[in-house]
């Protein structure tokens, strides 16, 4: 189902990869990852599609990781590659969607901002219990348990703390009307759940579909690869091996590396790890250097030479610094601002396609950033392709309402190139 869900937006993904190409004729980039008119209108022609469609083709491609955004360029993302071959990049695809399913559908225009966002966080409950219900489930009966939940979001906003409190800021946005009619916003967050294939939605009622109902179930745990027997990772290739000891402890890791390395010369051996390191799971980017700490000096020319590459820059800065001594808590301070901010959305990629989500809430306190507003900033400035995946997946997985929707508010503005 998430294969033929994607199949649009994966078509639309092939033929920019195809057709532009760094060098073909006719690539019209806008600096914003989104597809200029030119080239909208030429792939509708080849795809004999309208250009409508392939807008919203390439718009669910990139909210899929099938396209990624690198500074003021779209380039075919790891799921597009791993398409044909690997079910699981193609779920991973679908999970991102379903994660964004608040940007996949036109935001009502003529209610709060603020009233949109509670709606969107009191929708897992939503989600929860059409899950547990097993069939189809009511309008009114969703909306009733939308109204308590709203209501409770409120109530956990209006506690009072203690000691004197600033006067209000006559410039801050209002809080939502709590006479808000939320029937409206349910409904335009069903459609958007169907959109994304989550759901069916119609004559009055919602149903999940099998797709939403898996999503549903193992939404906190994600999606992980299983790990394989450790007895069994000497044999493999090195990403095999790396996505086999990730689910193992730290020492029982080290030692299935050194069976690992010791089975190969150590020059492929490391070859072979620097090439895993390059692609786009930022999970295997972290095992390979760690294997390669289990290298040593061996590993260092190699290292050395890919510093330069910018998706391997901090690691092999952190690495290097390691090997010349740093204690590894302070071999951060070798890192410029961006670069450690790169590193912390690379990180949080890998906690929100392996992790669960108190991860990544305890993920976001290792910013070096003192504040979240000044974290969103730099986070929006650096450029990281995943940008956008991992901030909706924070927001879903974050418990303070208000902080949520400051970060689902980043998402949105990067995902639409806004200020």
């Amino acid at each position: 189902m998430a294969r033929s869900g994607l199949a649009a937006a994966a078509r639309v993904a092939h033929w920019a990869d195809a057709a532009l190409r760094p060098g073909r004729d006719g690539a019209h980039p806008d600096g914003k990852g989104t597809l200029s008119d030119a080239t909208a209108e030429r792939a509708a022609a080849d795809l004999d599609l309208t250009v409508t469609q392939i807008r919203a083709d390439w718009d669910t491609a990139r909210l899929a990781g099938l396209i990624e955004v690198h500074g003021d360029s779209a380039r075919p993302g790891w799921r597009l590659r791993a398409w044909d071959r690997d079910d699981s990049a193609v779920l991973r695809g679908w999970v991102a969607l379903f994660d964004a399913w608040s940007l996949a559908y036109p935001e009502p225009v003529d209610h709060e901002p603020a009233a949109v966002a509670e709606v969107v966080s009191a929708m897992p409950q939503v989600l929860s219990f059409l899950q547990l219900s097993a069939g189809p489930v009511p309008m009114p009966q969703l909306l009733d348990l939308l109204e308590q939940r709203v209501t409770e979001l409120r109530t956990e906003r209006c506690e009072i703390p203690y000691g004197p409190q600033p006067l209000p800021d006559p410039d801050a946005p209002d809080a939502p009307d709590e006479d808000t009619p939320l029937a409206p916003l349910l409904d335009w967050a069903l459609h958007a759940l169907a959109s994304v294939g989550a759901l069916t939605y119609g004559d009055g009622q919602a149903t999940l579909t099998p797709l939403g109902n898996w999503a549903v179930w193992v939404k906190l745990e994600q999606i992980c690869v299983a790990a394989q027997s450790p007895a069994g990772n000497i044999e493999q290739a090195a990403e095999d091996m790396l996505r086999g000891c990730a689910q193992l402890r730290p020492n029982a890791a080290r030692a299935e590396y050194r069976a690992w390395l010791a089975a190969r010369p150590v020059g492929s051996a490391v070859a072979e790890l620097i090439d895993a390191a390059r692609g786009e799971d930022a999970l295997l980017r972290g095992l390979a250097f760690e294997a390669l700490r289990v290298v040593g000096a061996p590993a260092e020319p190699d290292v050395r030479s890919v510093a330069e590459e910018p998706t391997l820059r901090p690691y092999a800065l952190l690495w290097l610094a390691e090997h010349d001594g740093f204690d590894p808590e302070d071999a951060h301070e070798v890192l410029t601002r961006e670069e450690a901010t790169w590193l912390w959305v690379d990180t949080a990629a890998a906690v929100a396609d392996h992790g669960e989500a108190p991860m990544l809430v305890r993920h976001l306190e290792s910013a070096l950033q003192p504040t979240v507003p000044a974290l969103l900033d730099e986070v929006r400035a650096v450029g990281h392709p995943r940008t956008v995946q991992v901030l909706v997946a924070l927001a879903a997985a974050h418990p303070d309402p208000a902080l949520a929707k400051a970060v689902r508010r980043a998402a949105f503005q990067v995902h639409t190139g806004g200020n």
